[in-house]
Formats: structure tokens, C-alpha cells, sequence
């Protein structure tokens, strides 16, 4: 399942999130052509990425804030800014721009300080804005839990789209993150699947206050647990059926 698009754009031009975006792509670019040389890109991620035992054993903080701008290949950074800017809009409404630039950041910080947890004398390095992204719909869900995302869901050769409330798709998201986490070694390389779930469950967490400030459960009875201006309809969307030829 691949979110492609939600049904509530934000009220006003959210500035950030598309800062945040271009930030990331202008940064992969820098390093692009670090992929044809993979000792030159390893050196690289080593001197820029969040290598926990960098961390615990030699105090080499800054990984921590530049792990969030790095990716490690194009499907990485494309899957993460599609997700940042499906989620990223109506939450920057709620929190202002320079409120939601803040919660970006310390949701970054808080899911790598949970890789670290996870695994903390692993020398793998840890890179990607998931980390942040994970917080921002943590966020997300605790505000608009009914918004309506449509989903492309591919299964060998059945393509269909279908709206599914917010918190169902990021349920199933979260709970795929701790059944992965529990069941891969954090320190083996691959997905940071702590750094998900730390960010996600620190999301819920900084945006409680907000939440509760607007009421808590009232809140959602307001809204409907929706973005709080009208949805966005769009007319129903097939996938083209590709005939083989005679």
C-alpha cells in the first residue's frame, strides 16, 4: 500500500514543508554522484550519517540533525517526500510555520535518539527523514484521524486505489514498524525501524498539548476528526487496463 494523495490540502500555502522538501532533494543532488564511486559514498555517509556508537562511544553528536537530509538511493528520498507532503500541509496549518519546523526537527532528534536506544554500539549508519516524517503523522493521526488518503494498493498485477481514513492506514503503518522492529536486529542494517516508531509515538506525544488545548475529544467531535476546512473531492481515478497486443 503506497498513500499517493490526501483529501484535505491545506488552507494556506504551507511554505515549510515545501522548504523541507527542496532542502532534501537540493542536498541529494550534492552527493549524487557519490553513487558511481560506493568507497567514496561510504565515506560520506560515515562522516555525515547517525552512527550510534560514534555517538555512545565517541561523542559524535552531529549525525543526529544531518542524518535527517540524507538518503541512501532515489527511491528513498521519493517515497519520503511524497509521504512529507501528503502529511505535511494540514499539520503546518495547526502548528504555524516556524511551530511546525520546530516539531519536524525534535521529532527528527527524538526518532534517531531512539535508534540509538535500539542499538546503541551499532556502527551501521542510520540516514533518511523518516525518522521526522514518522512524527509528523503521529501528529497527523492524533488531529485528523477520519481524513480521508488514497492508497494505491498493488498486489502482483492488481492495481486499484482506495480512501482509507487516516487512522487506518497509519495504524496498520505503526504497527508494521513494531512488529519489524521486534523481529529484525536493530543493529543488521536495513530499514531503522525503531527510528519509525520513536519518532511516530514521539509525534502523538508533542502534538497531545495542541490537541488538548482545542478541546481533546470535543475536538474531534467539532471537526469529525477531520482537517477543519472543506475536503478536497476528486473525481474517481482507475488505472488504465495495458491490453497485450495480437
Amino acid at each position: 500500500m503506497f498513500p499517493i494523495r490526501d483529501h484535505n490540502p491545506s488552507s494556506r500555502t504551507p511554505f515549510v514543508t515545501y522548504a523541507l522538501i527542496a532542502v532534501n532533494v537540493v542536498v541529494f543532488v550534492s552527493y549524487w554522484p557519490l553513487f558511481a564511486d560506493q568507497m567514496e559514498l561510504q565515506r560520506f555517509f560515515y562522516t555525515w550519517a547517525l552512527i550510534p556508537a560514534a555517538l555512545t562511544e565517541h561523542g559524535v553528536w552531529h549525525g543526529l540533525f544531518t542524518s535527517m537530509f540524507l538518503h541512501g538511493g532515489l527511491m528513498h528520498l521519493i517515497g519520503n517526500m511524497v509521504f512529507l507532503w501528503i502529511f505535511g500541509d494540514n499539520l503546518e496549518d495547526e502548528l504555524g510555520h516556524g511551530g511546525f519546523l520546530g516539531f519536524y526537527l525534535v521529532g527528527g532528534l527524538a526518532a534517531s535518539l531512539f535508534q540509538i536506544l535500539a542499538a546503541p554500539h551499532s556502527p551501521v549508519p542510520v540516514v533518511g527523514a523518516s525518522g521526522a516524517i514518522a512524527a509528523v503523522m503521529g501528529g497527523y493521526l492524533l488531529m485528523f484521524p477520519r481524513a480521508r488518503v488514497d492508497v494505491l494498493f498493488i498486489f502482483i498485477i492488481f492495481f486499484r486505489i482506495f480512501p482509507l481514513p487516516a487512522w487506518v492506514l497509519l495504524g496498520v503503518w505503526f504497527g508494521l514498524q513494531i512488529f519489524s522492529g521486534a523481529s529484525t536486529p536493530a543493529d543488521g542494517g536495513g530499514v531503522a525501524y525503531w527510528a519509525h516508531a520513536g519518532g511516530f509515538a514521539a509525534g502523538l506525544v508533542m502534538m497531545l498539548p495542541s490537541w488538548l488545548r482545542r478541546g481533546g475529544p470535543g475536538y474531534w467531535s467539532r471537526t469529525h476528526g477531520l482537517p477543519p476546512h472543506p475536503e478536497k473531492l476528486y473525481r474517481r481515478t482507475t488505472i488504465p487496463v495495458v491490453r497485450r497486443r495480437r
